[in-house]
Order: structure tokens, then sequence, then C-alpha cells
């Protein structure tokens, strides 16, 4: 099944089902208003946002219309929690190596998660609105997924079961302003802005085989301005799936439904995949020549963060912005 929010001038958008090939829609309502209201209560009303994806699938759906990813919310536009991981260790090891640091032998069993900002999230084709370039403006794609309630102490084995959906990821992040935040020893806030997510969120049944062992085994397509820079595999190299970065999560706190769990950049050893954030090319360039110079994103240019099928469908729809400038408003 597969879930998007539509725009229609409230804060939390409509609910919204989607066809399997991203070409029609449906209304969910008299089922659940907003995604978060059918997460609360999953057992009752996935059964019935599954009859209307079947209709939408056989053609059958008398209230369909044509389905616009511009019309798009995040599908949840703000959320409980989202907390980000960084389960691709090579990414981790190669910013440290670019300046010259060691990486802690704990980080290959320990997962890293920060608590991540979530009242305001970006739509899947709305502007990455910030007010200056000299922060070091920068994309990440990633995979996340989005739990039911997990009970605190839920283990690893367990935590699959918790999993309700899966959504791609643009971690937006001020590069620049990185470092001093983070030396500071109270992690990231002012250098993660808002998140941008896919246009639609799609149970794991729709992934087939190609989602296993917690992972999904499929490239993740990012184009900067038109060119592709990446296509890492996003099975390969993962070493802490979801389930594991769930029960991370859950050992000292619930997790409610609605929560956000992701991925980290999405990064494979073998470098001829290319990257998916800015500063892992970066950081590669300074390993080998000594200095970094791709530059960071300016006002102006366009991401475009996509997962394709086996066949080349689209599975989620495509995360496709620009970065526009604005000024900070003070009071």
């Amino acid at each position: 099944m597969k879930l998007a929010t539509l725009k229609d001038g409230t804060r939390d958008g409509q609910l919204a089902v989607v066809s399997r090939d991203l070409r029609t829609a449906h209304i969910a309502d008299g089922i659940a208003p907003t995604l978060q209201r059918a997460l609360d209560d999953w057992g009752f009303i996935a059964p019935q946002l599954e009859r209307i994806y079947e209709q939408l699938n056989a053609g059958k759906a008398h209230r369909a219309f044509d389905f616009d990813p511009k019309r798009c919310m995040a599908p949840l536009p703000r959320a409980f929690q989202w907390a980000d991981g960084s389960a691709y260790v090579n990414h981790v090891e190669l910013v440290r190596k670019a300046r010259n640091a060691e990486m802690p032998e704990s980080f290959w069993h320990d997962p890293l998660i920060y608590q991540g900002g979530s009242d305001d999230f970006i739509g899947p084709a709305d502007d990455i609105v910030l007010a200056s370039e000299e922060w070091g403006i920068d994309f990440e794609g990633e995979v996340a997924v989005v739990t039911d309630d997990v009970p605190m102490g839920t283990k690893p084995e367990q935590a699959a079961s918790h999993i309700r959906l899966l959504m791609l990821v643009n971690d937006v992040s001020l590069r620049n302003l990185i470092p001093a935040e983070l030396a500071k020893g109270f992690g990231f806030f002012q250098s993660k802005p808002a998140s941008s997510f896919s246009p639609v969120a799609v149970t794991p049944d729709e992934l087939g085989d190609v989602w296993r062992e917690g992972k999904v085994h499929l490239p993740l397509r990012v184009t900067w301005n038109g060119t592709l820079v990446g296509q890492p595999n996003a099975g390969v190299d993962m070493v802490f799936n979801f389930p594991q970065l769930i029960a991370h999560l859950a050992r000292t706190r619930n997790a409610r439904a609605g929560t956000i769990i992701g991925s980290g950049t999405v990064s494979n050893k073998d470098t001829k995949k290319g990257y998916t954030c800015i500063a892992e090319k970066r950081c590669l360039e300074m390993i080998a020549e000594g200095a970094a110079k791709t530059p960071f994103m300016k006002f102006g240019d366009r991401v475009r963060i996509e997962m394709l099928d086996v066949h080349g469908k689209s599975i989620f729809g495509a995360i496709d912005q620009q970065v526009a400038p604005a000024e900070l408003t003070r009071k």
C-alpha cells in the first residue's frame, strides 16, 4: 500500500491512498483524516485503506483522481519523533579520516542516532528555504521507516514487526555550522534544519524480496542539477539494519506511533557508486588530493532523490526540490 498527505490548507494535510504506479489517488476521508490517525489505530484502519488501494490498482475506484506529487506534503508533515541514525559506518569513517581523526571502534557495534527536529518537515517538491549559502548547504539521501508503538526494551528480533511504512529522506545539513555545534559536545541543532520526505510512504510488502534483513536492497539515485552523482545500494554496507536502530532507540524509552527513524546517509565502500551527500565527495577529495574542491549547494540548485524498482519504476516518487533564499525573521 502507498499513502500520501495532500495539501489542503491545514497543518497536517489530508490522507490519500495512491496507486502502485503513482498515477492515481483517492482521498481517505471517512477512514482516517491524517496519516498519524491511521498509525494510531493501524490494525483497524489499515485494512480499510488496503481496500481502496486494491480498487485503485484495479481501476475501479470511483473517486480516483490524477496523483500530483507537487500537491504533497511530507507523508507525516510533522511527527512526534524524528530520530536519524548513521547506519552506514563507511560514511562516518570517511568524514573522520578526512580530518585525520581516529574513529572509535565502538562505532562498528553501537549505533549513532541523533534527535532531529520533527515539528516541521518539507514537502517533496517544496523549496529548501534557507537564509545563507555560507552555511554550507548539503543534501543527504536516506531511507527511513515509520513505526507503530514500540515498547521500551524491544529487541531487534521483535522490532521488525513494528515497522509500518518506509520513505525516502533528504536530511538537509548545514555543513559549515556543524563543527562549532559539535565542539560544544551537545549535538546537532541549528546545523540540521527541516528535512524533506518522499511523496509517498509505502508498506514493507510493496518492496517484495528487496526488503530483507531489515534493509532495502536497491540503489538510491541522487541527481544534482540534473547530473547523476550517486546510486549506492541501500542494502550494501548498512552496518545496522532498521530493527537494530529501532531497538537502540527504544532501549530506555517508548517510541510512539508515528516515530520516524532514518538510516543516515546511504554510502557504499565502492566509490564508483558515487555519493548521496556532498560532504562525502569532499572528504574523498581531501583524502586523495589534500583539499576539497566540490562546492556546497547554492541558491537555485536542485536535488532529486529517488529509488526505482527492478523494473525501473519509481517506488516512493521523487524528492525533487531546489534551494531558495529567505530573510531571517527578527522580532
